[in-house]
This record gives structure tokens, C-alpha cells and sequence, in this order.
């Protein structure tokens, strides 16, 4: 059945579950670290936080399987990609994988003392868990946008000409003030939903502020990036043949991300619709509606970059031509197609799985309930 499905093909079918894994990453994981930048200002005193905190430990560390399965795809599905993409962005990834370490730390160390200074130094290291990699996020899709400065040797080694404060460009910050807003957002749409009042009212402000703040941002980058230049294939390119980014010919054209969606129309849809979830997020007055508006909004704001850049993965700045594309940095005909296979049978299973574990831990969660374990000695 594989080999019916020609190469091109199985090179799009690989980008489209691309996308579908960044988006449950950002839709399940990003409500829980956006939760954790805010937890100080939701919470006044220990047992709000830890009414917070409750709120999401039962399922981050599921959460956190779309970020394994996104970052094996990248490293099974675009070898060149995952060659590239990690050794310009190392520092960035650093500073991303020691925030993410102090998550599970903050979860595991925070209760196990009652001294105040102790659960309060965790509850900034799980702030500084949720924020930093919110932001870095951003920055990093910024930088693709912005076109990532490395190049190939013809043996196919990628070399990053950039260093680590190059990456913090005005418009790239500017991406992180998206993801950020957008993540805190989401976060503190599902506190406001799962978390009994006075936590959930402060957190249902708190998002109402973020959206507003994600949205103006949103339409402001999309202003931005009209005058920013983009590459565009010149040309035709072979679709099937084997990967090789240094064989086709590209263009620098200044607004040129709006290419995809000035030939599809359709497309235009995705970033209304994104801008009128975030407003509604902020007039929306049941807490699960602002949820699920919350969600669209995560998923439109991704989807929108995507299809803005397709089909380029990851463009050069200080070398166009050797920009990586959906048809020139895949893995194999065969490897792609065994992985679909894979992905077939274990995506609806983990699908499957979340929605299970969403269903069986529903419920607020209630200053009386989290004061109980104290008394039943299971705060510490």
C-alpha cells in the first residue's frame, strides 16, 4: 500500500503530520506552561498555587509526548533539517532543555518541604519553566521567518554563519511576544476553567489581557512581514527526486510569505479566524468557550506560519539556495513510508489516550479539596 503513494505525495502527507504534532504540542503542553508563567500572579499565598499547580500535574508529563514524537519526526522524517535547525539554534536549545528540566524538578521537589522560602523558590523556578520556553518558541519560528543564517558544504555538513545574540532580532522578539501571550492565554483559559474563584477569576483576566495583547501583536507581525523579504522558488523543482537542498535556483522577494495565500485564497481564512477567536477569548464570558476559542486561536497562529512558509522548512538568509524545503530535506521514499505506517497506528492510540485521560481528570479543582490533603498529611 506504501508504495502506491508517490514520494511527493508522501513528502507533504510528513509535513501536514508535522503540523498536527506542533499544534497538539502547543494545544496540550502549551496550556501547562503557560499556566506555569503566570502561577505567582494567579496564586496569592501556597494553597492557591497549589490549587494551580493541581490543576495541570496530573496530565504535563502526557502533554509532553507531543514534543518527543515532534522532535523524532523532525529527526526521522527531515534528517537535514534536524542536522541544521539544531546546530544553529544549540544555544537556544540549551537554555530550552534546562528550563524544561526544571519542570519535572519543580513538580517533584516543590511540596516535599513546608518551608515557605523553599516552596516559593520552586514556584519561580516553574515560573521561569513556563516563560522561558514560551518565549523561546517564538524566537525560534520568528528566526525561520526571518530566514536562518547557514549554509551547506557540498558534502551536505550545515554551517551556521549566525551566532546566539543574532537570533534576537526585532522581529523575532517580537514572535516571542506571540507565543508568550498566546501560551499564557491558554493557560489561564484552562485555570479559569479548572480552578475554583478567586484563582480562576484572576486567571480569567489575565487571559482576557493576553489575547488582547496576542491579537495586536499577531496583526501587527503580519503588517511587518509585508515588508520583509521572503524566498521563492524560481523555477521548477523535482518534487520526487532524492534530497539535495544546493540544486534548486530561489529568489529574495519582499513580501513574499503572502505568495501561498494571494494564490489561495481559501488560506485567508485561517488568520481571520485566529484574530476572531482572540477577541472572542476576550468577551467571551463562559470560561470552557473561552477555552476552546483559546484553542482555535493556538492552532490558527501556528497554522498561519506554516502555510505562509511552505513549502520552505527552515529558509537561509546569508545563502537562499540552500534554504530547506518539504521536497529536498525529506528522509527516503522507504523510511517515509514505513513511519507512516507507525504514525497510523499510534497517533489515533495517543489521540485516544489524551482525550481519556482529559475526560477522567475533569473536575475543579477546590481550596477545600487541596486544604484536605493537608490535613490527611499529604501536602509534604
Amino acid at each position: 500500500m506504501i508504495d502506491l503513494i508517490d514520494y511527493s505525495l508522501l513528502r507533504e502527507i510528513w509535513w501536514v503530520l508535522l503540523g498536527v504534532l506542533l499544534i497538539g504540542f502547543a494545544l496540550t503542553d502549551g496550556y501547562d506552561l503557560g499556566l506555569g508563567a503566570i502561577l505567582r500572579l494567579i496564586g496569592r499565598d501556597d494553597v492557591e498555587r497549589r490549587m494551580a499547580l493541581e490543576s495541570i500535574e496530573p496530565n504535563w508529563e502526557g502533554n509532553q509526548v507531543w514534543f518527543v514524537l515532534g522532535g523524532g519526526a523532525v529527526f526521522a522524517a527531515w534528517p537535514l533539517l534536524y542536522a541544521a535547525s539544531f546546530s544553529s539554534f544549540y544555544f537556544a536549545m540549551l537554555l530550552l532543555l534546562v528550563a524544561l528540566i526544571l519542570r519535572p524538578v519543580g513538580f517533584a521537589f516543590r511540596n516535599r518541604l513546608p518551608q515557605a522560602r523553599w516552596r516559593e523558590a520552586w514556584d519561580w523556578a516553574l515560573t521561569i519553566a513556563g516563560a522561558v520556553p514560551s518565549l523561546v518558541f517564538g524566537i525560534a519560528f520568528g528566526n525561520l521567518l526571518l530566514g536562518v543564517p547557514f549554509h551547506f558544504t557540498p558534502e551536505l555538513l550545515p554551517i551556521y554563519d549566525g551566532d546566539f545574540i543574532g537570533l534576537f532580532r526585532p522581529f523575532a522578539l517580537l514572535a516571542g511576544l506571540i507565543s508568550l501571550a498566546m501560551l499564557v492565554m491558554h493557560g489561564a483559559c484552562f485555570a479559569a476553567m479548572r480552578v475554583e474563584d478567586p484563582v480562576g477569576a484572576r486567571a480569567r483576566r489575565i487571559a482576557r489581557i493576553a489575547a488582547a495583547v496576542a491579537a495586536a501583536a499577531f496583526v501587527g507581525a503580519g503588517v511587518w512581514l509585508r515588508f520583509l523579504p521572503a524566498p521563492a522558488i524560481v523555477g521548477s523543482m523535482r518534487v520526487d527526486a532524492p534530497s539535495d537542498p544546493l540544486i534548486k535556483h530561489v529568489l529574495m522577494i519582499d513580501g513574499g510569505w503572502f505568495a501561498n495565500y494571494a494564490l489561495n485564497p481559501w488560506m485567508t481564512a485561517v488568520p481571520v479566524v485566529t484574530v476572531a477567536a482572540l477577541i472572542a477569548v476576550v468577551l467571551i464570558g463562559k470560561r470552557w468557550l473561552a477555552f476552546l476559542a483559546s484553542g482555535t486561536a493556538v492552532a490558527g497562529i501556528v497554522l498561519t506560519a506554516g502555510l505562509a512558509m511552505f513549502p520552505f522548512l527552515m529558509p537561509s538568509s546569508t545563502h537562499p539556495a540552500h534554504g530547506l524545503t518539504v521536497w529536498d530535506a525529506s528522509s527516503s521514499e522507504r523510511t517515509l513510508g514505513i513511519m507512516l505506517v507507525a504514525a497510523a497506528i499510534f497517533l489515533p492510540l495517543i489521540l485516544a489516550y489524551t482525550a481519556w485521560a482529559f475526560r477522567v481528570m475533569r473536575g475543579t479543582v477546590t481550596r477545600a479539596h487541596v486544604e484536605s490533603q493537608d490535613d490527611a498529611g499529604g501536602a509534604y
